[in-house]
């Protein structure tokens, strides 16, 4: 199947072009079902010939398979390095969180053995809610400046779900310190409460990208897994638009990543993938975007249903004091 390739967007200030349909290698470490090798490396290699060229990653991700796999997929590829951008992730971790500068200073040398690279292009501080955000100001983040210096990493980001968590720590860092911030959940169809941060994030200089844009799985024909922490009228309410959808023929998956696409100011949309055929949808859906446009009138059918419950979201993290 032959497609257009992908439409590269500029991230924040770091100089970067990343192609706007990003890789989210989570599902590469079995964390929702198996992924044979072989198949890991078939679904890299297609995303990449099709222009796909950021791959987002965690050790927290499969207990590390995530990065180990993902580090064989890239070398499979037998190209450049400077053909295909990387991001991890540090402070979370299968047995719990550790924002420390002695554990993420430990944690890039790790996670560079696994993916078999020298450096990566970005380094996140992962779900910094569930630690104290005034260690990731003073401790952790200096930290991984450091570790830029010694040419580890090229760039810095912070992760999570709450929105006020980026503000909180950008207010208080010096300018330029934080790259990027990467945000799930807020800009989808069901929620997009990120595009009010977006002026104050671009002020910063500061590169966004934004993941999940299926809520989790909760904007799909089969609904979301049974840990979502979502709430039922929520659940419902994406049930009874995923249906509405179907019932026209078309598909709430698809209109929902297009919708978060639609955002130029979103540098990269992260979709987790582990087949070939849905990178080639994925993809497909997003140069469908660039060409022809979202299908308004589905659009608002679908914000209709969903309107009782707009940027209606759960807790995450710990209480900060």
């Amino acid at each position: 199947m032959a497609l257009p390739r992908m439409e590269l967007r500029e991230l924040g200030n770091t100089g970067l072009k990343l192609s706007c349909v990003g890789f989210g290698a989570s599902p590469l470490g079995n964390v929702f079902g198996p992924v044979p090798l072989e198949e890991a490396i078939g679904c890299v290699r297609r995303a990449f010939d099709l222009g796909v060229n950021f791959f987002d990653t965690s050790p927290y991700y499969g207990r590390t398979l995530s990065e180990k796999i993902l580090g064989k997929c890239l070398k499979a590829l037998q190209v450049p390095r400077s053909e295909y951008i990387v991001s991890t992730k540090c402070g979370r971790y299968g047995d719990g969180f550790d924002f420390s500068a002695e554990r993420v200073t430990r944690s890039i040398d790790e996670s560079l053995e696994r993916l078999q690279l020298d450096y990566v292009d970005i380094l996140q501080c992962h779900d910094i809610e569930f630690g104290s955000l005034d260690q990731i100001v003073s401790e952790t983040l200096p930290a991984l400046v450091k570790l830029k210096e010694a040419g580890k990493i090229r760039f810095i980001g912070i992760t999570g779900l709450p929105l006020d968590i980026f503000t909180y720590v950008l207010d208080r860092v010096p300018p330029g310190m934080v790259d990027v911030i990467l945000s799930y959940c807020h800009y989808g169809i069901n929620d997009n409460a990120l595009k009010d941060l977006i002026p104050y994030l671009k002020g910063k200089g500061v590169g966004i990208i934004s993941a999940s844009p299926l809520a989790m799985g909760i904007l799909t024909d089969a609904g979301p897994p049974e840990w979502h922490p979502a709430s039922p009228e929520l659940k419902a309410a994406c049930q009874a638009a995923a249906a509405h959808c179907k019932s026209k023929g078309k598909n709430i998956s698809k209109l929902s990543l297009q919708y978060s696409l639609s955002n130029q100011d979103i540098s990269t949309v992260l979709v987790g993938m582990n087949s070939v055929k849905q990178v080639e949808e994925n993809v497909a859906a997003a140069v469908e975007l660039a060409t022809t446009g979202i299908d308004r009138e589905m659009l608002s059918e679908v914000e209709a249903i969903l309107k009782p419950v707009k940027n209606q979201s759960w807790p995450s993290g710990i209480r900060q004091t």
